[in-house]
């Protein structure tokens, strides 16, 4: 009987984590031999913006936290593997899979196959090829130890096979994510605040920013947020703001009638948003799939994407980080002229049900 053990431990773990373990319950209840673990890291560890993800989402008690949260990267990865090696110690198992680009996906690969045990890489792959992002190096490092890649596209496979990785290892399956947006178009959930400040289908604008090229600088944040309120033509302007993020907003002095911070929000409540939005500005690589499969044009300000099906099929559109950028952008978008995209082959919301049949055939 298969014994899988699955790592979350950031936000953009959770999404792809829970469409994994419906699809392995699923198969459980179809006689399937699979058992699985679920161990999170802690590495994003508050309630509001962590806790609120399981309970909407419908993801399990994790089996354990190992409590690695703050830190430098450095001493974060250290507390990851230094926790994971001794959980899986006196809990062996098959096979470890990791989501994502975050740290613990790379700690916990580490770790595993240090153990002599396989690993499953889950959005496999995927390259900026920007070595300034602490993600893409967790990308590089657990794809080069990965035994099983699941990929989102075509053009991942292709850059897995370019480091050696070979045909028989690598299974296109789709976007986990989008599993997890399908399940839930349902359930979104309107923000308390909506009515309360008048926002209206299409009328609005969301802003999302949390990368450090874009918030670490006060100056720069500044400029960037400017922009986009001079350019809006007076639209409402809706940015959830991370604790961190909001520190360095609160130097800026920015501020104007139609910009409106609001607390961070749950899956529920921010996706409401996301598909009601007239667009979305955002630094964000998970916000542009969403996007493009809801059809709401992208905005992102980045030089450069892991996603790049985003923009060639999808919404999306890298606007880079030069503030001056974001005028010709938005005036595109609110004269009507945004292109309409495409959803990417196998963003169907199975992608899971895919995964899991690798494991049980």
């Amino acid at each position: 009987m298969p014994h899988i053990t699955l790592i979350a431990g950031a936000r953009p773990n959770f999404m792809k984590i829970a469409p994994i373990i419906r699809a392995i319950e699923q198969a459980v209840a179809g006689g399937a031999g699979l058992r699985y673990r679920l161990v999170h890291t802690g590495q994003h560890y508050d309630r509001q913006m962590s806790q609120t993800f399981f309970d909407e989402l419908g993801i399990p008690e994790p089996d354990v936290n190992l409590g690695c949260g703050g830190g430098s990267q450095a001493e974060q990865t250290a507390a990851i593997m230094t926790a994971f090696e001794r959980d899986l110690a006196a809990h062996p198992t098959d096979l470890v899979v990791v989501v994502g680009d975050v740290t613990s996906t790379m700690a916990c690969s580490i770790v595993a196959k240090k153990s002599s045990v396989r690993v499953a890489h889950v959005e496999a792959g995927i390259r900026s090829f920007d070595l300034s992002m602490p993600e893409e190096i967790n990308r590089m490092v657990t794809d080069t130890l990965a035994d099983e890649y699941f990929t989102t596209s075509a053009w991942a496979g292709e850059n897995l096979r370019k480091t050696g990785a070979r045909d028989q290892q690598i299974h296109l399956v789709g976007n986990v994510m989008i599993d997890t947006l399908l399940a839930n178009l349902h359930r979104l959930r309107k923000p308390a605040f909506y009515d309360r400040l008048g926002l209206e289908e299409r009328r609005f604008l969301l802003v999302t920013l949390h990368r450090p090229a874009n918030v670490d600088d006060s100056s720069h944040l500044a400029a960037q947020l400017q922009a986009i309120i001079d350019h809006s033509r007076g639209l409402p302007i809706v940015f959830p703001m991370h604790p961190r993020t909001a520190r360095i907003f609160a130097q800026t002095g920015i501020s104007a009638p139609n910009l409106h911070i609001v607390e961070p929000l749950g899956y529920l409540e921010f996706n409401y948003l996301t598909q009601r939005a007239l667009g979305v500005v955002t630094d964000s690589g998970g916000i542009t799939e969403e996007t493009t499969v809801l059809g709401v044009p992208c905005l992102t300000l980045r030089d450069n994407t892991e996603r790049p099906e985003t923009c060639t099929l999808g919404t999306n559109e890298l606007v880079g980080t030069d503030p001056a950028a974001i005028g010709p952008a938005l005036q595109h978008l609110l004269d009507g002229q945004w292109k309409k995209g495409s959803v990417p082959p196998l963003w169907d919301g199975h992608a899971a049900e895919r995964i899991v049949n690798c494991w049980v055939k």
